[in-house]
């Protein structure tokens, strides 16, 4: 008995500091034909995009004449434009290139148009053709880790090149990462690299997924050699004569 509380003792949950609490998403029926790593690449999917969508309204910000060269009217209409077509993988009106292509175009040094929203759409575009062009996963759904691990890389090579390419004036692309003795603020590579984490995780837990059914496969096949039934016999004897 005193094992048991001590076991159910360790299984109480850590309380809350600050209000500070583990984001928990509710129960939906499309959960039930998902698998662990289904979830696992949806949930990645879902934070990818919130950062990436919270990077867009930064760079916005800091960039103002970038949404005015899409034709919007204003930011928050750029802003779900973008939202829009990554969100339902189709093309960004006005732009003639997707996904990687499109991570290219914003950050050529002579691209006239909005930069933000097409570096912002390239980058969603990207990483949901890399989960097969799906932002739910379910059963029948598969992940290729090789192309997670490539679109991870990708999003790595966009920081580094917003952080350093600059246009024929010697001008920064967009002004992101500011770090002086006037302003520091490196939330732009804390979004970025909170992205690249997310998805490293992905592509090495689903190549790690396929060695584990192998192994699991032979645990449970040569563990059950030695699984014998408990003997019922004399319990049932001693309990009839009772």
């Amino acid at each position: 008995m005193a094992l048991l509380v001590l076991v159910c003792a360790s299984c109480k949950p850590t309380p809350p500091v600050n209000g500070h609490v583990v984001p928990e998403a509710k129960l939906t029926k499309g959960q039930l034909i998902q698998s662990d790593p289904n979830r696992m690449a949806n949930l990645e999917i879902r934070n990818n995009l919130d950062a990436l969508y919270l990077l867009m309204d930064k760079l916005y910000k800091r960039n103002p004449s970038e949404w005015k060269k899409g034709g919007a009217a204003n930011r928050e209409e750029a802003e779900t434009r973008v939202r829009h077509a990554v969100d339902h993988h189709t093309p960004l009106p006005g732009l003639d290139a997707r996904d990687t292509k499109a991570m290219e175009l914003a950050l050529d040094p002579h691209f006239k148009g909005d930069r933000v929203g097409t570096l912002i759409y390239g980058i969603g575009d990207m990483l949901i053709t890399a989960h097969g062009g799906k932002r739910e996963l379910y059963l029948i759904d598969g992940l290729d880790a090789q192309r997670v691990y490539n679109a991870a890389r990708n999003v790595e090579i966009a920081m580094w090149l917003l952080a350093r390419r600059r246009d024929d004036a010697g001008h920064s692309l967009l002004l992101s990462n500011a770090l002086s003795e006037q302003e520091q603020n490196l939330s732009f590579e804390r979004l970025f690299g909170g992205i690249i984490g997310r998805t490293d995780l992905v592509a090495e837990f689903t190549a790690e997924k396929y060695r584990r059914s192998v192994i699991d496969y032979g645990q449970s096949f040569f563990g059950g050699q030695f699984l014998q039934f408990l003997p019922v016999s004399e319990v049932a004897g001693a309990a009839s004569s009772l």
